[in-house]
């Protein structure tokens, strides 16, 4: 597929699908003036155009997160299902709190800018390890068609899975963003799916990538230096 068309159909269907979460957001919370809804989903898309602009040059990637080749383990199809029904259950039950219940009193102004903060860093990190790592995919597989080789650079020369780390950093901060404190609880139950993944993930690379083995021995922390 030319470089141009893929370029466009990843920023079309990135925008279809927040557009998706934008539509689910204001149903949910009943009134178009909920502005943590505003703020969050311009985020979103304010990514998916720097994504773009970013990684415009690169469409092996980019045909590779839009349609995943073969391969994928099928235990990632349901850590996959998961970590959705996850991130939906959390967008519909912030929207239905401080949108349209206030269960609890939404965050303070304070805590929405700390999310929007951590949200950023979290994303940037994600568009980092994309930008330096060519066989970056939304699935657990091994490239073998594109001659997958390990990423050693970026954030990769710090951890081994740093996209883990900015997905679980801009994941948490989508509550507080959200103004929901309750949603900030129920997020939570986000992190073990997430250990559980980038362990089973890294284990198959070990065992199947050349040169991941040793990579491990360069680069000893999967997500947290000098933790794990």
């Amino acid at each position: 597929m030319p470089e141009t068309k893929l370029s466009h159909k990843i920023i079309i269907r990135g925008i279809l699908s927040y557009g998706l979460i934008v539509a689910l957001t204001f149903i949910c919370a009943g009134r178009l003036n909920y502005w943590q809804g505003w703020i969050y989903n311009g985020l979103n898309i304010l990514f998916v155009l720097l994504t773009y602009y970013y990684l415009s040059d690169n469409t092996g990637l980019i045909a590779e997160r839009l349609k995943p080749g073969e391969g994928m383990k099928p235990w990632d199809k349901i850590f996959f299902i998961i970590s959705t029904l996850i991130y939906f259950i959390v967008i519909i039950f912030c929207a239905l709190d401080v949108g349209r219940f206030g269960w609890v009193p939404e965050l303070h102004l304070f805590w929405v800018i700390v999310g929007i903060g951590l949200y950023a860093v979290g994303q940037l990190i994600i568009l980092w390890a994309k930008k330096k790592n060519k066989f970056f995919s939304s699935v657990v597989r091994i490239q073998k068609e594109r001659g997958h080789k390990v990423c050693k650079e970026g954030p990769y020369a710090y951890v081994r899975h740093p996209g883990y780390v900015g997905g679980l950093i801009y994941t948490l901060a989508t509550p507080l963003v959200l103004g929901s404190f309750w949603g900030l609880v129920i997020n939570l139950v986000t992190i073990l799916p997430l250990l559980v993944r980038t362990y089973l993930e890294d284990k198959t690379l070990q065992k199947e990538l050349d040169g991941y083995l040793e990579y491990t021995k360069e680069v000893k922390y999967r997500l947290v230096p000098k933790i794990w």
